[in-house]
């Protein structure tokens, strides 16, 4: 892994909390450190308040934002005081942290804290940064994952077992950092959780984090565990349609909403989905914790829809009477599907979402390949990946959406797509949220819109062979069709192969 830090590109950035911006979106820029919103970073800087006081000020990522395109206006002011004060309490619920965080912040509008920002706020350094880099993790999810963090990194950092994420993580931290950390140390490791770096300017603290984990990448390449490779595996181009719809139609049904269905069967993909060891691999649970929000705890091996809401039901069954609090379960569907004929299935509310799945896993494939590789992949145990799915901070995350647009969910195609009424027609579905194919013979229809929810094809749709390609294309990429809007041309209803289609899983 090598720095990206350009000294000229960062002399931009006036002020401390600029130069945090910056080394911020440098950390989201590489998908192997954080994804989609993961990880977080702070900065403390000293501010005099509206009657002249000088008060320590920690800004630190704001919940919602991600670290790539992160701007000033996303990091959080909370009041150093009292979040130390914070940190020296025996216990403090979730709902109490959240309540005091909010309390202490010098900005009301500004986004809510990060649920780490007590951590942040305990380690004695101006600048901290946190990742979830692929890397470590995979080191950390396997048996003697301690054993082997120690022989790479030594004192350079102090080791933390894993904790639930909140204040009970903080308050570990502060006093097992406290007893342990030399001058040797630069950073702090969470066994299945990810790793903190820190320094008193940002570009050391940026550049502590990328030299930590490129000593875990130099040590998992030594253990021919790092192979990034292409491997030698053929993609069949065979027709899967009728195939996904109808799969699409049964994880609906078990989601209880219309969900958008992505197919992933690059040579990546099918090499992992055709391990003789998947069954075992796949079902051991996440790479980090926060994952189980997108994908759920575990994929659906094969296409066994039922089978997987019904252990689904069994999962929630067994964790959820050591919960803390009596829990309603989510729904069972699952977010992953991984197939030897289709490859890797990703599910979502809308295609945004399941392309974050998509993206998630991807990276989860190379973590438990790599950890594999080591002698054995192991995340953490089914309650502790339960109580994260059913955390309630996290719950939270996923309920400021507010009520879905009217077709979330829902799979559109317009013929006619580029110009006039069929343009606007692929506008106004996408405003209510659908999902939209757009089908013309213009070309420029597959640059109409730069966005996971539409997908442009050029097609003549008197060309009956054009229309199989077509909807074969637009299966692929959201699972199946439940709306058909004629706007050019003809759609040739009557011939066989399209009338099955549309007849078969494609509501």
């Amino acid at each position: 892994m090598k720095s990206l830090w350009n000294e000229a590109e960062a002399a931009r950035y006036k002020g401390e909390l600029a130069q945090r911006v910056y080394s911020s979106r440098l950390l989201g820029a590489d998908t192997s450190l954080v994804l989609h919103g993961g990880g977080n970073t702070s900065v403390k800087i000293k501010e005099k308040n509206l009657v002249g006081e000088e008060e320590e000020i920690l800004y630190v990522k704001g919940s919602g934002w991600d670290l790539a395109t992160i701007e000033e206006a996303g990091f959080s002011p909370v009041r150093m005081g009292h979040l130390l004060l914070l940190a020296k309490l025996p216990s403090l619920s979730d709902r109490e942290m959240v309540k005091e965080l909010k309390t202490q912040m010098t900005r009301p509008s500004a986004p809510s804290p990060s649920v780490e920002t007590i951590l942040h706020a305990t380690l004695p350094y101006k600048y901290v940064d946190h990742t979830h880099a692929d890397a470590v993790v995979t080191v950390t999810n396997t048996a003697n994952g301690i054993e082997r963090v120690q022989e790479i990194y030594g004192d350079q950092v102090v080791i933390i077992p894993y904790v639930m994420p909140g204040f009970d993580l903080a308050r570990f931290c502060a006093e097992k950092f406290a007893a342990e950390a030399t001058e040797r140390t630069i950073g702090m490791l969470l066994m299945n959780h990810g790793i903190f770096s820190f320094g008193a300017t940002a570009r050391e603290s940026y550049e502590r984090m990328i030299s930590l984990v490129s000593l875990t990448e130099e040590y998992l390449k030594g253990h021919g565990a790092w192979n990034k490779s292409q491997p030698k595996v053929a993609v069949e181009d065979k027709p899967v349609r009728h195939t996904l719809a109808s799969l699409r139609l049964e994880v609906s049904e078990a989601a209880g909403f219309p969900a958008i269905v992505t197919m992933h069967n690059d040579r990546r993909t099918l090499a992992f989905v055709g391990r003789q060891d998947l069954g075992e691999i796949s079902q051991q649970g996440p790479a980090t914790p926060d994952h189980v929000i997108r994908t759920k705890r575990l994929p659906l091996v094969g296409r066994d829809v039922q089978g997987y809401v019904e252990a689904y039901f069994a999962y929630f069954a067994e964790y959820n009477p050591t919960a803390k609090e009596n829990k309603t379960m989510l729904d069972p569907a699952p977010r992953v599907i991984l197939d030897s004929e289709l490859g890797m299935c990703a599910i979502g509310r809308n295609a945004k979402a399941a392309a974050i799945v998509a993206d998630i896993y991807h990276h989860t494939m190379d973590v438990i390949e790599g950890a594999t590789a080591l002698g054995g992949y192991q995340a953490l145990l089914g309650k502790d990946i339960f109580d994260i799915e059913y955390w309630e901070l996290e719950q939270a995350k996923l309920r400021k959406g507010g009520t879905p647009p009217m077709f979330t969910g829902e799979v559109a195609l317009v013929t006619g797509a580029a110009s006039g009424i069929g343009k606007a027609c692929v506008d106004a579905l996408l405003q209510r949220g659908a999902a939209v194919v757009g089908l013309d013979i213009n070309p420029a229809i597959a640059e109409l819109h730069k966005r996971p929810d539409f997908c442009g094809i050029t097609c003549d749709v008197t060309d009956e062979q054009a229309i199989a390609a077509a909807l074969e294309q637009a299966v692929r990429a959201f699972g199946g069709l439940d709306m058909l809007i004629l706007n050019a041309g003809i759609f040739p209803l009557g011939c066989p192969s399209t009338l099955c289609q549309l007849k078969n899983g494609e509501r």
